[in-house]
């Protein structure tokens, strides 16, 4: 008898620890707008893995892609809402809290993806992000190149004056617009999801977007010339809102840190070697693949784009120019 009380004293105490494990586990929700099969999800997912692993399954991460929580807007403001607690998302969003970090948008403004993650571990980094945070109130905890942003058009141009009254396809953000109007296109906001058709039926006739995504999109079936603008090499931001960053202890910080870092890392390499690949890709494919005179583009969005007109400091822009 007495054993068999021992025995249901020992279960009883199993099933405490266990129900106390349970209830100490935090899930939180992680959310983006990329495709399942693109590096900015599969690193995520092996993030959210990675960090219960770190942290003992105190924390369970369940990542959302493809807009399941809402498109980018919908999540950054998601992040205040507690709707998500990360989320991965441009720093144009982030400039709608704190316009400066927008800078780092504005054509041009980094020479190579090289160049954009020397910046991450630069002062000015710090001090933008770190406006972000107050402003937004939360956190940056990793960037990740997202691909350098490139023309396509079924019009051949090769100059910024060519571009003069091409229809073309351009997010509504305004460092996105910067290049295009400069150069005189016509620029119009179409959705994401309707630009293939859009270019299909002849409603645009240009658009502009890393070479990644004009694979992942397909556009190049319905375009006939990629031309190598370069206007805008682009990045990724991890944020996790002020309520979970707040709530972490110094450990668990350092924990979610690293592991964010590693999988931009990741991500950041394999687009940057699909990239050096696909110029040949889409040779071989009977695209017209065009390089053009960066300079003068630059030249061109520099003399009639101001930087105060969006919010930017230029003295910003000449920090991050100066990093090597």
């Amino acid at each position: 008898m007495k054993q068999g009380n021992a025995v249901k004293a020992l279960l009883a105490a199993l099933f405490l620890a266990a129900s106390g494990s349970a209830l100490s586990q935090t899930t939180l929700k992680w959310a983006h707008v990329y495709e399942a099969s693109e590096p900015f999800h599969t690193s995520s997912v092996w993030a959210a893995k990675e960090i219960e692993k770190r942290t003992n399954g105190r924390y369970h991460i369940d990542v959302y892609p493809a807009s399941q929580l809402g498109k980018e807007n919908d999540i950054n403001q998601g992040l205040a809402l507690g709707t998500v607690d990360m989320i991965i998302s441009g720093s144009s969003f982030a400039a709608k809290s704190f316009p400066r970090i927008g800078v780092t948008y504005y054509p041009y403004t980094f020479r190579n993806p090289e160049h954009l993650l020397a910046y991450t571990k630069s002062d000015i980094y710090k001090t933008l992000t770190q406006g972000y945070e107050e402003k937004s109130g939360n956190h940056i905890v990793a960037t990740t190149y997202y691909g350098t942003r490139h023309s396509t058009s079924n019009r051949p141009f090769k100059t910024c004056p060519e571009m003069k009254g091409l229809k073309m396809r351009v997010p509504d953000v305004p460092a996105y617009l910067a290049m295009p109007r400069a150069c005189g296109a016509n620029t119009s906001p179409i959705a994401f999801a309707e630009v293939y058709l859009a270019l299909q039926n002849g409603t645009v006739e240009a658009q502009e977007n890393p070479l990644t995504t004009i694979e992942a999109k397909k556009f190049y079936e319905v375009q006939k010339n990629i031309i190598l603008t370069g206007h805008i090499v682009d990045h990724l931001n991890t944020v996790i809102s002020g309520k979970l960053w707040k709530s972490l202890s110094e450990e668990d910080r350092k924990i979610f840190a690293e592991v964010a870092q590693q999988a931009a890392d990741t991500a950041s390499k394999q687009v940057a070697q699909r990239e050096k690949e696909l110029v040949e890709v889409f040779r071989k494919k009977g695209l017209n693949v065009v390089e053009v005179d960066t300079a003068a583009y630059r030249d061109t969005v520099l003399e009639k784009v101001p930087f105060e007109q969006y919010g930017y400091e230029k003295s910003d822009w000449e920090q991050i120019q100066a990093v090597k």
